[in-house]
């Protein structure tokens, strides 16, 4: 009798990383009400404006706000003023919504009343997903886009939040794969984007409320990695087209666009990838990525959001020298690990076998 191979199990430290530690300073000492605490606590004793620790920590608590103050002009400037935001009144097309990051976005905004129609070729993984709409659809096909479309708008009414978050990973080498494969990533990964913007932009245009796009994209798509040329190029392809679409769509302040470069993400999709560096590169749980693209879609706001924290730094690594940037890549372990990788398919078959992934 085949028994499970039990999972491994964690050391302590595991949940430990850069990126924890900063969300811990970032709601205390680096948090502008936390850092002015400290100074009223000290006048509230009676200490002299002019003694050192007053001194110190209150321009500690002027620098932490100056900084916060200028972050918050520095997003006001790039990305404008909000756009109102009624949740009753959206109705939000999620792409490769049945399962991971999509369906976990799917079901929150269906359960907290907005309209949500899903696209995927894949049944949903939820039976009891509620106030989602699930239409069968194969994104690479434009016909079938344009088919769907129109069902959403006679069944649910004008979209005006498009979530791009459909994915395909081959996971394969470049002379490893058939040019079938190259153009079922390219056309999952990047084409598809171009055919539903073409579809639902338009209707955004002409919405008195405006609307708002988001770009699943990925770190990758900067770095690069050793069996991921095709995955690579399509996000590198799909961050580029985010950015030009942002620039053009500056003479309509109402759309508003989110462009969404996390790390390796804990989702079926990436099943058997190894992070080089948990500390350093922990990887990311879906419901923190969701969490920040709600938040920006519900106070309607264009964003940039990536994560964890090497994702937001990663245009230094371009500027590093070559020699430098070489010996970055081989002590992160980045081109190793695809080495371990069965995706989505090889993790539905391993369950079956009952071996835990």
């Amino acid at each position: 009798m085949n028994h499970p191979t039990p999972p491994m199990r964690d050391s302590w430290f595991a949940p430990l990383s850069i990126d924890l530690l900063l969300k811990v300073l970032n709601v205390t000492i680096f948090h502008p009400f936390i850092a002015w605490l400290i100074p009223l606590c000290f006048r509230a004793e009676h200490m002299a404006y002019t003694a050192k620790p007053m001194m110190a920590t209150s321009a500690w608590a002027v620098a932490v706000t100056l900084v916060w103050m200028g972050n918050m002009m520095s997003h006001k400037i790039a990305y404008g003023m909000h756009r109102e935001v009624d949740l009753s009144e959206e109705v939000i097309v999620v792409t490769g919504g049945a399962s991971g990051l999509g369906l976990l976005v799917a079901e929150v905004y269906g359960m907290r009343g907005a309209t949500v129609a899903v696209l995927d070729k894949a049944e949903l993984e939820s039976n009891d997903a509620r106030g989602i709409t699930y239409y069968k659809c194969d994104i690479t096909d434009k016909a079938q886009i344009a088919r769907v479309a129109g069902e959403i708008e006679k069944d649910l009414g004008a979209v005006t939040v498009l979530i791009n978050n459909a994915a395909e990973v081959v996971g394969k080498k470049l002379l490893d794969m058939d040019i079938e494969d190259v153009e079922r990533s390219l056309s999952t990964n990047l084409l598809s984007h171009f055919y539903t913007i073409k579809q639902f932009l338009p209707g955004m245009l002409r919405n008195e409320t405006g609307g708002t796009i988001v770009t699943v994209s990925s770190v990758i798509g900067q770095l690069g990695a050793a069996q991921l040329s095709d995955y690579a190029a399509a996000k590198a392809g799909v961050t580029a087209l985010h950015k030009s679409l942002q620039a053009e769509l500056k003479a309509f302040p109402e759309i508003k666009t989110i462009l969404v470069t996390p790390g390796q993400l804990s989702t079926p999709l990436f099943y058997g990838v190894q992070s080089p560096s948990s500390f350093f590169a922990p990887v990311v749980e879906p419901v923190d990525v969701a969490k920040e693209i709600m938040a920006a879609i519900d106070m309607g706001l264009s964003d940039h959001i990536a994560m964890p924290l090497y994702a937001r730094w990663i245009d230094w690594y371009n500027v590093l020298p070559v020699g430098i940037q070489g010996i970055a890549r081989k002590l992160s372990g980045v081109d190793k690990g695809m080495q371990g990788f069965i995706g989505r398919k090889g993790s539905e078959l391993s369950e079956k076998n009952g071996t835990l992934i």
